[in-house]
């Protein structure tokens, strides 16, 4: 990445973050220490499994992937420092955090001041193994897994991503997405840097190597103070490893500790499990941490107005087995059941979820109703993304290569199948159908969120706001439209009021179509990559990458 002048930015200065237990760095640039060499180290070295061609074929046909009807995280960030089998812990925490992603991971450790890279395409097993681990030594290591939306995933866009400039070099891994990437990235190449990728996250490295600032700590706090949107990021150094939150913490990333004193971050506190690191807190929003021989110091990142945290994460992307925003995964799922239970009851002999993200809620709802919980739908977890489809036409063919009914639970009952949400309602009626396929009397539908009216635009994959079936149709409608004999969604007020005092550190973006942070750009950048994952032709030229902001959204935003 070549370094670029550009115009001497103001940084405002950093103020002391309200915590008791972090330390924040001086407000005197010059009282900091040393932290990037002068002279010019060797860069870094890049391996990769798979040869720039590679790509992820994704299924065109509608019926091939299930999955693909939920909205899909884009990422999980690891990073540690101080324990000298980072590479190897990373590999295990990312294995924790493969439900974030699946089309790509990579790794980044330190080992005598040079930044080394491994990344490839597809799962974790897929891209390390026992050799590839070997070549990535040090005590400091970033990991990233990631999903693509529609299109080809091309190894050059799978993170982390590693970079030199004039002073040394960085690594980077991204959860999250920017809302004025378009406008940041023109800039930059009107200014004569040159780009390499098609994701967002290379623009947060042009920003670090064109910013006058020094040291290094302020070189991320200048460029971060331009970015708007979603990030949390994990970035690494010759000798440092730095998480930082956007000031809204739209997405969670959380430290830890293990028993010999590394320092954890991660998306999810399941990583820190996997690998025996005790949960000590969030990155605050707004937070720059600094992990390094001196310790961890805490730099406010500038000031972080009322938090928004995504509420999906509690609904659908992460583990229940997870803490995250400070409350257990597990008991949120339950309380929505509990509450559809209570608000949506009906009569009915067994309750069913379809797995794996409705078990949960399902098992709230038959507590609370008082009606057996039973299996009535199995998930195959050895169906990949890409298959066969018989040239004799199979209905419903995707979604029966990944649920199979039990009709000894189901037929002549009368079902209730909790979901964790609708989106075009298309997989839904398939499951519905499936299910009466297998003899159920009735079938009564429960979806453990809020109707989702809007697209999401801090790294989330959501289809446009058109394709989103309750923005179009009533609950009647749908109902009417999956074919079954009632449906019902968690009421917001109801899960606002679950949520008490923290209710209004959330985001519901997608249940109200209020955007904490508005898209202003004409076009704002979809999640994942590109269609056209090619260098030619201009940003306008390149299709399916951008989805069309709302009209009333760029006049609230302008």
């Amino acid at each position: 990445m070549a370094a670029t002048t550009a115009t001497s930015l103001t940084l405002s200065k950093p103020s002391s973050l309200p915590f008791n237990h972090t330390h924040a760095f001086p407000k005197t640039p010059s009282t900091l220490p040393t932290l990037l060499r002068s002279a010019v180290k060797p860069l870094f070295l890049v391996s990769s499994k798979n040869p720039l061609s590679d790509v992820i074929s994704l299924p065109a046909a509608e019926d091939s992937a299930w999955d693909d009807e939920k909205p899909r995280e884009e990422c999980g960030v690891v990073g540690i420092y101080g324990d000298p089998e980072a590479s190897r812990l990373c590999y295990l925490a990312l294995h924790a955090l493969q439900h974030r992603g699946q089309e790509g991971a990579g790794i980044v450790t330190v080992h005598n001041d040079v930044l080394q890279s491994i990344t490839g395409v597809g799962l974790v097993s897929d891209v390390f193994n026992e050799s590839k681990l070997d070549q990535l030594p040090g005590s400091l290591a970033i990991g990233h897994v990631r999903y693509s939306t529609a299109g080809q995933s091309m190894l050059k866009n799978v993170q982390p991503f590693v970079a030199g400039y004039r002073f040394g070099s960085v690594g980077v891994a991204h959860n999250g997405n920017l809302v004025n990437y378009r406008a940041l990235r023109s800039d930059l190449e009107d200014s004569g840097s040159i780009f390499n990728t098609t994701s967002d996250t290379e623009v947060v490295l042009h920003l670090i190597a064109t910013s006058k600032h020094r040291p290094f700590i302020l070189r991320i706090v200048d460029a971060c103070e331009k970015l708007k949107g979603a990030y949390s990021l994990v970035f690494v150094t010759e000798d440092k490893l730095v998480a930082v939150r956007d000031p809204f913490g739209f997405r969670p990333l959380v430290m830890g500790r293990r028993s010999n004193g590394a320092v954890v971050f991660a998306s999810e506190t399941c990583a820190l499990d996997l690998i025996e690191a005790t949960y000590e807190r969030e990155v605050f929003p707004g937070e720059v941490l600094v992990v390094d021989k001196n310790g961890v110091q805490s730099l406010c990142l500038m000031s972080h107005p009322q938090p928004k945290q995504c509420i999906f994460e509690h609904i659908y992307f992460a583990l229940p087995n997870s803490v995250v925003f400070g409350r257990s995964v597990y008991e949120s799922r339950r309380r929505f059941g509990e509450i559809l239970a209570t608000e949506s009851p009906v009569d009915c002999d067994v309750v069913i979820a379809v797995p794996d993200s409705g078990v949960v809620a399902a098992l709230g709802y038959a507590a609370k109703a008082g009606v057996p919980f039973q299996q009535g739908l199995i998930r195959s977890h050895y169906v990949g993304r890409t298959f066969i489809e018989p040239s004799q036409k199979i209905r419903d063919f995707g979604v029966k290569l990944k649920l199979s009914p039990v009709r000894a639970v189901l037929e002549g009952k009368r079902v209730v199948v909790v979901d964790d949400s609708i989106v075009r309602g298309t997989t839904s009626s398939k499951i519905v159908r499936l299910l009466k396929e297998a003899g159920a009397k009735e079938v009564h539908m429960r979806i453990a969120s809020p109707p989702i009216i809007g697209s999401c635009y801090y790294g989330v994959d959501t289809p446009s706001t058109e394709e989103l079936i309750s923005n179009r149709m009533s609950v009647e409608e749908i109902r009417n439209f999956i074919g079954s004999d009632s449906l019902a969604f968690l009421p917001f007020d109801s899960l606002q009021k679950l949520l008490g005092s923290e209710s209004p550190n959330f985001c519901y973006a997608c249940f109200s179509g209020n955007y904490p942070v508005e898209p202003t750009e004409l076009k704002v950048k979809k999640v994942g990559d590109f269609v056209d994952d090619g260098l030619n032709g201009s940003l306008d030229s390149i299709g399916g990458g951008w989805v069309q902001a709302n009209r009333k959204q760029i006049e609230i935003g302008s």
